[in-house]
């Protein structure tokens, strides 16, 4: 079996996120992939939403979508955990599987500084798809490129528009988007 991690804070999870995981979920033949919300980000401010209410919102951006699940296990665990952390849990529910930890090629760059980066790479299989706005990386070792098509949105930008009460329509799927309308959350709303 072949098992993909999609990790993030997803606060909110927004279409570049699904555009990526889905891109990752075809080109490796994945089984599944686990979609796994950050209990909380160290760098977030207060305009950020509930652990819960992330949660909530990756449940409602995959649902109906039998290629994906949710996990709760870094929600579970209720502090900023290290990668490291997550795919162990994972382990744990797929004992036998082959695991690739999808992320953004951005941020494997920095990979041998990750917590227990060696332990990561005998685990894992490691997998960076391309974003708008970053280059790709020459070469990293033991990595497996994904292109997805550039699409110029970040969660940073959705909240951004919300607070300007502008709307973010397209840019999340639409129970996200009336998820935040309704929790009035990001400081405003949407207006559709």
């Amino acid at each position: 079996m072949r098992v993909g991690i999609f990790g993030g804070t997803f606060d909110p999870i927004h279409i570049g996120h699904l555009m990526a995981a889905s891109e990752a979920h075809a080109m490796l033949a994945f089984d599944t992939t686990v979609v796994v919300p950050a209990a909380q980000h160290p760098l977030k401010n207060g305009s950020s939403a509930t652990p819960e209410q992330r949660l909530d919102m990756v449940r409602l951006a995959v649902e109906g979508d039998e290629r994906f699940e949710v996990s709760t296990v870094d929600i579970d665990r209720g502090e900023p955990t290290y990668t490291i952390d997550t795919v162990r849990d994972i382990e744990q529910a797929y004992p036998d599987a082959e695991l690739f930890f999808v992320t953004g090629a951005d941020s494997l760059a920095t990979l041998d500084r990750w917590k227990d980066a060696q332990a990561l790479r005998e685990r894992v299989r490691f997998v960076g798809v391309t974003r708008a706005g970053h280059s790709l990386p020459e070469e990293i070792a033991g990595v497996t490129l994904v292109e997805v098509p550039h699409v110029r949105v970040s969660s940073t930008e959705v909240r951004a528009r919300i607070a300007r009460g502008m709307s973010v329509r397209y840019l999340v799927p639409h129970p996200v988007e009336t998820y935040i309308r309704e929790h009035h959350l990001y400081g405003g709303g949407t207006d559709g």
